[in-house]
């Protein structure tokens, strides 16, 4: 896919902004700017690689992570990011103008959703009729961020996509995701859900909770 204009998900960016109703027409030129911007920042790449999911003990360590994948034979690695530009022009914006810098922040974060879904529907093509698992990724639940470094490791993805993990265990670009999927043989349940709110680091702030629901993963 050329354009990029498919990372532009103004609903959901709008909901990380917690904001509820439509946008005013005193915003709109605003957020205009923030989309022009970020389009001309953002350099979105995702790269993946499937293992024996025997192969994997000692990355997937913790009973959650092995309970979301016990169904599964083979296991992808996920990982994918916006690129270093994009938080280059938050971290400037920052200092010009607070107000665009935060919608930048929201349509990033709204982005890279995007391109993990962009990925697993490719999956889901490449992969059928196997049934692919939802996506979850180190630091949720049990799986400890301390991972990270071994599950970029195993990917070469500071070589592949140019994704690394600093000292405090954060990717760098922040705007980034890796996540592992479970691929089922053709037919086979998935079994029951794994998705517990109260698991999630983002359990305190987060939008969807206040709302009522949960953003599925």
């Amino acid at each position: 896919m050329d354009s990029k204009e498919y990372l532009i998900n103004r609903g959901e960016a709008l909901r990380y902004l917690n904001w509820r109703q439509a946008l005013p027409k005193e915003n709109q030129a605003l957020f205009q700017k923030a989309e022009q911007l970020f389009l001309e920042a953002v350099n979105p790449k995702f790269y993946y690689q499937v293992y024996p999911k025997e192969e994997l003990n000692d990355l997937l360590s913790g009973e959650d992570i092995k309970k979301h994948l016990q169904s599964a034979e083979q296991v992808i690695l996920l990982a994918a990011t916006l690129g270093a530009e994009v938080d280059s022009l938050i971290r400037r914006t920052q200092i010009e103008d607070m107000a665009l810098s935060v919608i930048i922040d929201a349509l990033a974060s709204a982005a890279i959703e995007e391109v993990c879904d962009l990925a697993c529907d490719e999956l889901e093509e490449k992969y059928a009729p196997l049934t692919l698992t939802s996506r979850y990724s180190p630091g949720y639940g049990d799986w400890s961020l301390e991972k990270q470094d071994e599950f970029l490791r195993a990917l070469d993805a500071g070589k592949k996509i140019g994704l690394c993990v600093n000292s405090s265990l954060m990717l760098t670009p922040i705007k980034s995701v890796t996540a592992a999927i479970g691929l089922l043989k053709k037919g086979q349940a998935k079994g029951q859900s794994t998705h517990d709110c109260s698991k999630c680091n983002l359990y305190k702030s987060c939008q969807y909770r206040k709302e009522g629901i949960s953003c599925g993963r």
